[in-house]
């Protein structure tokens, strides 16, 4: 195939995957978009300024009660303020210990990436204490942590041995540690209680890990070993009377190589022993061919689950796994799959048995990159979990729905649940059932999203979705869920979906905002309704930012329309937070359609009038740009001209000499006809807002060139202190002697720096002149060297050096010639002997009336100035 025909096939190979990949809408575009120093000024963010020498922040819990958010890191614990992350924060050093971190450099670990004490773990132990683990240096450990309130006494705390502190000034030495100062410690470890984390806590840091602390007892998905081999979903026995439990160890059909993603409890009915936990993780799947692929598995297991009796001892007997299909159907019936999971939201609804799961996920290949958001319903999830097991009869067979007896009680029930309350443990179950959970662990079906389709993509982009948060936001006409989506490249995301006809959605990008000033992943997000904060966090830092931002959008009543934004709407003069509980008739919001003509009728005209009209000039045959850029990617934007010559306006449409960009409007080769008034305007959704008026007068450039022309001889060229100063910086001694003294006799003719050089000299006489020197009584050693020439210098002023000598004696004619013209201005040198002028600060770096120059002697060059200094500059 020729080159040409093996292009094209990839572009259309490359076009029907995007087809695929992509829904009817056009790709999302936000309409506004702050980086982080415009983020800043608008006052609706705080970043946590920590003097601490870490990194690999991770927001781990949020305690409403002590309206504290709990932020994991290398070495340190965080106790941060929810209305602001640097008001009190309390911070705990709790690194691994000397002989864990030297044991880790010594395997072959990095001391800095992998040899610290990552943490992972911040569970509620208690209303008083947290419990929390770390990767130990690959050492992983756990310990409680005491949160002991302001208001206890001091017998009911006790002395710290790590503590955390408001801020590094207001620490004390800890033997100074008194009960004046236990108000000031209110977060430290508790002494004695560390323990190991084997189970809890992943070795390597880069290893997911997923854990949830439910009746004292932590529940985990870990890799349990040094290696990174051994997956495990891990319960570690509480005060319960619960064993320790952990899946089939070294059985990929149970897990393969699991990256764990997120863990949550939910109830199943009103029976608390129906209680299971779920699982979300992406696995290898080496069923599917010849090479392994990824997909996203949701598992669960029982609360109650104590294994078998004769075999899974100590190991899930209610442990089931299901495919998490995200994809969208193709044309050719061909599905494009996004299976890389990467987070999980479960959004609480008002019944409890049913939250919305959302899911992010992304795809990356040698053809393209993606991510997608799709939400499932927890009914369907049952419902796959209900359904027909996958059964496979050996390693050369496909998988295949089982069509054989299954037990009873049905695998993966629960003791003592709705359907077996006369069993009140697994260990009660029957041998069959638990053989047959040991060999089925898959369902054969796989959850699919609502409406089968992801609820949005992200295709053709330079960047892929990380983590995400939703809100539920009561708006003027109807109730909204809003999502927060954080990228790998450091920004978050504002966006909500519409439901339209035929189950198709419409998205809308109301913001994206760069969170942090050094670009990083968001790891990690957290959501505070009742504050109005969303809580960011990355490798580099932690932020909190406001839900909305409205005096973003514009500051016309059809800006804050056309956004659709719940939280915004116009109050009359501004766009400003909506509140349901507040309503007033004068607020005016409409997301569902965005219809300013209908919602801002009397408020439009007024914006329109307050345009400020601004004066450009341009040049007759060069060219300018008149810039204009619409607020949102949804608007088109048009010119109007006015000409100066004509009361007819006109629309400016591109042709040779103009070109219409998204930036603005380019005019090249400027005619006399072009000069007018520009307006320039955007169109959304039928209205027309203007947004520039620009005047634009041009200059005949034959009478501005005349303008310019100057009568008499060209304004001398005046060199500064700093020109001055780099040009000795850079001359021999000889030529520093000649070029001072002609400095000197040019700025006596009155051809010097304007304004000063008088006061110039006079302050370089008593710092230069010998007699001057003696007077003011100079050190000996300058003195020595100012007084006297050093011998070096009568070296080369008083006599050449025989090397110097040599050169000259060869110099061609035209050096020789020169050297004559010389000999005046280096007699006059010799005969003062003391005209030393030192560097002054201050001074620029371009030599006078030497830029351009190459090799010509001294004299030559500055005798010749007049006819080189405009060559030069041109």
């Amino acid at each position: 195939m020729a080159p040409s025909g093996h292009y094209a096939a990839c572009a259309i190979l490359l076009l029907g995957i995007l087809a695929r990949a992509s829904t009817n809408e056009p790709q999302a575009s936000p309409r506004v978009y702050l980086t982080f120093q415009e983020l800043d000024s608008t006052g609706t963010s705080r970043h946590f300024l920590p003097w601490l020498n870490t990194s690999d922040f991770r927001i781990l819990r949020m305690d409403k009660d002590y309206d504290r958010v709990y932020v994991g890191a290398r070495d340190y614990i965080l106790s941060l303020h929810l209305h602001d992350l640097n008001r009190d924060p309390l911070i705990i050093h709790w690194p691994a210990t000397q002989q864990s971190r030297t044991e880790c450099v010594l395997s072959g670990k990095d001391f800095y990436s992998e040899c610290g004490n990552f943490i992972r773990v911040i569970e509620p132990w208690n209303r008083t204490h947290l419990y929390a683990c770390g990767t130990g240096a690959y050492n992983p450990i756990c310990t409680h942590i005491s949160r002991a309130g302001r208001q206890q006494s001091a017998q009911q705390l006790p002395v710290p041995q790590m503590r955390g502190r408001r801020s590094s000034r207001a620490a004390k030495p800890r033997e100074a540690f008194d009960q004046s100062q236990l108000q000031e410690y209110i977060l430290h470890l508790e002494p004695g209680q560390g323990h190991s984390g084997k189970g809890k806590c992943s070795y390597d840091p880069k290893l997911s890990s997923v854990s949830t602390l439910i009746n004292g007892e932590l529940y985990a998905g870990v890799y349990v070993d040094f290696m990174g081999t051994d997956a495990a979903i891990f319960r570690t026995p509480g005060t319960h009377t619960h064993t320790t439990m952990r899946t089939d160890q070294y059985n990929s059909r149970w897990l393969n190589e699991p990256t764990f993603v997120h863990v949550h409890l939910i109830r199943d009915s009103a029976e608390r022993n129906d209680d299971k936990l779920y699982f979300f993780f992406r696995e290898k799947d080496s069923d599917t061919g010849h090479s392994p692929t990824t997909q996203a598995r949701i598992a669960r297991i029982c609360l109650n689950d104590d294994g078998g009796h004769c075999c899974l001892v100590n190991k899930w007997s209610t442990f089931l796994k299901a495919r998490l299909l995200c994809s969208v159907p193709g044309a050719d019936g061909i599905d494009t799959h996004f299976d890389e999971l990467q987070a999980v939201y479960i959004q609480p609804t008002q019944d409890t048995k049913n939250p919305v799961i959302y899911a992010v996920f992304t795809m990356s290949g040698s053809v393209f990159k993606g991510s997608a958001v799709c939400v499932y319903s927890m009914m369907d999830v049952r419902m796959v979990f209900n359904g027909p097991f996958a059964h496979k009869d050996g390693p050369g067979h496909q998988r295949a729905p089982y069509t054989g007896k299954i037990p009873y009680p049905r695998p993966g029930t629960c003791p003592g649940g709705t359907f077996t309350p006369s069993m009140r443990s697994t260990k009660d179950y029957p041998d069959d059932v638990i053989s047959f959970m040991r060999g089925h662990t898959s369902m054969w079906g796989s959850v699919r999203p609502v409406h089968q389709r992801p609820l949005l993509l992200r295709t053709g982009v330079d960047y892929q979705l990380t983590t995400i948060a939703v809100e539920t936001v009561a708006a003027a006409d109807g109730t909204y869920q809003v999502l927060y989506l954080g990228t790998d490249k450091g920004t978050v995301q504002k966006v909500i979906v519409l439901p339209r006809d035929d189950l198709q959605t419409e998205e809308l990008l109301l913001e994206e905002v760069e969170v942090f000033r050094v670009p990083a992943p968001v790891t990690s997000m957290r959501i505070s309704s009742k504050r109005q904060q969303l809580y960011v966090a990355s490798a580099v830092g932690v932020a909190q930012l406001a839900l909305q931002r409205c005096g973003a959008y514009g500051e016309a009543c059809a800006d804050c329309c056309l956004a659709r934004d719940p939280h915004c709407a116009w109050d009359g003069h501004t766009c400003s937070r909506y509140s349901a509980a507040h309503k007033r008739r004068s607020r005016r919001q409409d997301v569902k359609y965005g219809n300013p003509i209908r919602q801002c009728r009397g408020q439009n005209s007024h914006s329109n009038r307050k345009t400020v009209e601004v004066l450009q000039y341009g040049v007759e045959g060069s060219n300018t740009f008149l810039e204009c850029q619409a607020r949102s990617p949804h608007a088109s934007i048009r010119w109007h001209l006015h000409p100066d010559s004509s009361d007819r306006r006109r629309e400016v449409r591109s042709d040779g000499r103009v070109l219409r960009t998204d930036e603005g409007l380019l005019l090249r080769s400027l005619q006399p006809s072009d000069a007018g008034l520009y307006v320039c305007s955007s169109t959304e959704k039928g209205f027309k807002h203007m947004l520039l008026r620009v005047r634009l007068l041009v200059l005949n450039s034959q009478a501005l060139g005349a303008a310019l022309v100057d009568s008499g001889r060209p304004a001398p060229w005046s060199p500064s202190a700093g020109q001055y100063k780099e040009l000795l910086s850079i001359l021999s001694q000889p030529e520093m002697g000649l070029i001072n003294q002609y400095c000197q006799d040019y700025w006596q003719e009155g051809e010097g720096p304007r304004g000063g050089a008088k006061e110039l000299r006079e302050q370089k006489k008593p710092r230069n002149r010998r007699h001057h020197e003696e007077e003011e009584g100079e050190s000996p050693h300058r003195q020595h060297h100012q007084g006297e020439e050093s011998p070096h210098r009568q070296h080369h002023q008083g006599e050449e050096s025989p090397h110097r000598q040599h050169h000259q004696g060869e110099e061609s004619p035209h050096r020789q010639r020169h050297q004559g013209e010389e000999s005046h201005h280096r007699r006059h040198l010799q005969g003062e002997g003391s005209h030393h002028y030192p560097h002054q600060p201050g001074w620029g770096s371009d030599p006078p009336h030497q830029r351009g120059r190459g090799s010509h002697p001294p004299h030559h060059s500055l005798e010749s100035h007049d006819g080189q200094q405009a060559e030069t500059e041109t």
